[in-house]
């Protein structure tokens, strides 16, 4: 098993592609860090998988990461943050750890607010304790959008099969205004959810808050790249196919721009 070495880079990991969203803003905000990326496409949907086998998978990528030489982790998944985040935090307390929750608290505003995520996030005591503090009292239309995921890892954006699972899936939520995506694949189809709500409507994604977490972190560690005269560097892995990962990296142009991707010859286990 290898991962290639990435001395002061920064580790992100996901299940899949949807990871790519975080890494993407991540690279849009700080352009000059390097970024090692791993998709467990091999072990997804996490969202179907125990609590104990997410927690396992989370492990062994943060070891190989660290061992890649990281500086830092991103757990660029909700279901990974929700089942895994604390133990990680308790086993590596010298890493510093960026995670992903669903963004509950922007969504306040909302008068018809509906979540988009897997049924491991929903039923977190993570995300449960953030929708009684921001969303208490109020009707909310929650959707683990099963096979969502597999969709995506398939056909990726913009694809019929993509479209018609939303039409079905949005049919049942009613008028929204304001939409929480719980999930770092469902970025990915933020336009293809757009499109099918009401006008005005808001589709919140977690992604940004994410990279500026990382950008806090690292200028309170003192550990920001600086040298202009150092290229960054992007690496991709999966553990399974890479054709899903290689085809969602041409479609992120901040990522696209420096194309070192390495395909599956990587394993957790």
């Amino acid at each position: 098993m290898y991962l290639p070495p990435h001395n002061g880079s920064i580790g992100v990991f996901d299940s899949g592609i949807g990871g790519l969203s975080v890494a993407n803003a991540i690279s849009g905000l700080l352009p000059r860090e390097s970024i090692l990326y791993v998709a467990d496409n091999a072990n997804a949907p996490y969202g179907a998988r125990t609590g104990g086998e997410v927690l396992d998978f989370s492990r062994r990528i943060t070891d190989r990461l660290l061992s890649a030489g990281v500086k830092m982790v991103v757990v660029a998944c909700n279901t990974a943050t929700s089942m895994a985040i604390d133990t990680l935090r308790e086993l590596y307390p010298e890493v510093p750890f960026v995670g992903l929750e669903p963004a509950v608290k922007p969504a306040a505003t909302g008068k018809r607010v509906g979540v988009m995520a897997t049924a491991v996030t929903l039923r977190s005591p993570r995300y449960l304790a953030l929708r009684e503090k921001y969303l208490a009292g109020r009707s909310i239309w929650e959707n683990p959008c099963v096979d969502l995921v597999p969709l995506i890892e398939t056909y990726g954006p913009g694809s019929p099969q993509i479209t018609q699972y939303l039409e079905r899936l949005l049919s049942s939520a009613g008028p929204l205004d304001t939409v929480v995506l719980g999930c770092t694949h469902y970025p990915l189809v933020g336009k293809d959810i757009a499109a099918l709500l009401p006008e005005g409507a808001r589709v919140i994604d977690p992604s940004g808050a994410a990279a500026r977490q990382v950008e806090r972190l690292l200028i309170k560690g003192q550990m920001l790249a600086l040298d202009e005269q150092l290229p960054s560097r992007y690496d991709f892995v999966s553990t399974g196919g890479g054709v899903p990962l290689q085809r969602t990296l041409y479609t992120l142009e901040r990522l696209n721009a420096a194309r070192r991707w390495v395909v599956p010859n990587f394993s957790v286990s």
